[in-house]
């Protein structure tokens, strides 16, 4: 698909007449990193291909391919959930280890990804690229309901530092007030022993109504349909909720941790 990226830009670049560097200037991007996207050099990220369609007027077919290199980018067991979150009309997600990857800052990405030491440098750039291309399914057209429930312990666990922390934590609260159907809870540490310690999960909502639940693992992920255990999960995470402080208790929380972290 990155090469199919590739020669798509090129052929449309050529019917177009324009040269390497017009094109760079109309897409407010610099002409090396355009010759590197056209040798398959450079992954495009979601503005970039963006950037394109609305270039030469391509109704979203760059966008599309785009995708698609990011999902082949995720790690194989990934892939499934990947699709089915783009899809989502509503994503239902609980944490008690660390933030989503949907709300993840660049610095946070990394740090997790580097910390559990099982990818090479250059693969680690890449999951970090497909984690944040994940991210554009927040602010694209008709947006999915993100509601997310996080244990305390996610915003003063230490990964990459207190820089890191510091500009996550204030991401958190900025997306929460900036992007109208995010909801970010916390669930505070007087809660004790509550039904979320028993690991993380995501409940999506597919268009036509559906749910199915995603369960991560160490190197692996399941997507489950079954409609039984859907229930199941869905009284789970009404549970967790109920332990959870309101929105704007929690962005309080939040917003108070980030200034501990200097």
């Amino acid at each position: 698909m990155l090469d199919h990226f590739a020669e798509e830009l090129r052929l449309a670049r050529a019917t177009s007449g324009l040269s390497q560097s017009a094109l760079a200037e109309a897409l407010s991007y610099s002409g090396a990193l355009v010759a590197k996207v056209e040798t398959s050099e450079r992954r495009p990220s979601l503005d970039f291909a963006r950037r394109c369609d609305v270039v030469f007027g391509a109704a979203g077919r760059f966008e599309r391919i785009q995708r698609r290199i990011s999902r082949e980018t995720v790690v194989p067991w990934f892939r499934d959930w990947a699709g089915i979150e783009q899809e989502a009309s509503a994503l239902r997600w609980f944490e008690p280890l660390y933030l989503p990857g949907l709300v993840q800052t660049e610095g946070y990405a990394r740090a997790v990804l580097a910390g559990a030491g099982l990818f090479g440098t250059d693969e680690i750039e890449q999951q970090v690229t497909a984690r944040l291309d994940r991210q554009g399914v927040l602010t694209r057209d008709r947006p999915p309901l993100l509601s997310v429930v996080v244990d305390e312990h996610t915003l003063r666990r230490r990964v990459g530092g207190p820089e890191v922390m510091r500009e996550q934590l204030r991401h958190l609260v900025k997306a929460a007030t900036a992007l109208p159907r995010v909801r970010i809870q916390v669930v505070p540490l007087s809660a004790g022993a509550y039904a979320g310690l028993d690991g993380p999960f995501v409940i999506a909502t597919a268009p036509a109504g559906e749910d199915v639940v995603y369960l991560d693992g160490q190197r692996h992920g399941q997507v489950i349909d079954r409609s039984d255990y859907v229930r199941q999960m869905v009284e789970v995470w009404e549970s967790i909720r109920g332990e959870a402080l309101s929105q704007q208790q929690s962005l309080d929380l939040i917003a108070e941790v980030a200034e501990t972290w200097t």
